[in-house]
Order: structure tokens, then sequence, then C-alpha cells
């Protein structure tokens, strides 16, 4: 599984959803994405790539996009 693979997996493992629906999600566009949803995925992908988000990435974290280019701060590269 690549990097990309592995990053939408949190997305469709945290809210239930494909990963099509993923692609182009926004924090608060669906109700799963709440504010413990939000923390429910920052952390699954913290698992998922061994990495710790600064709290300041983790509010920054708003998209689907957003969530990659905040990877690669990590040197994680998708």
């Amino acid at each position: 599984m690549n990097n990309l693979e592995k990053y939408t997996s949190a997305f469709v493992e945290c809210f239930g959803i494909t990963a099509e629906q993923a692609k182009g999600l926004t924090y608060q566009a669906i109700e799963e994405w709440d504010s413990v949803g939000h923390m429910d995925l920052v952390a699954t992908i913290e698992e998922k790539f061994d990495i710790m988000m600064d709290m300041d990435d983790i509010i920054d974290f708003s998209s689907f996009e957003k969530g990659i280019e905040l990877l690669s701060k990590y040197n994680v590269s998708m």
C-alpha cells in the first residue's frame, strides 16, 4: 500500500466513506468530520505514518488536499 492509499484509508476508516468520497472532502462537509472526528482522523494518520503532528498543523488541516500538503512537512510523500 502506497502513502496515498494509506492516507485515504484513514478517511475511509474514520468516516465510513469510500476512497472516492474522500477526495476533495473538507472539514465539516459531512457530519462525521466534526471536532471529535477530526481528532480521530489526526490520531489515525499519526499512527499510520508514525508521526506526531504539531498543534498548528492539526488546526490547519481543513481538507483532504490540505492534509497531503501538511504531511510533506513530516517527510511523507504521496
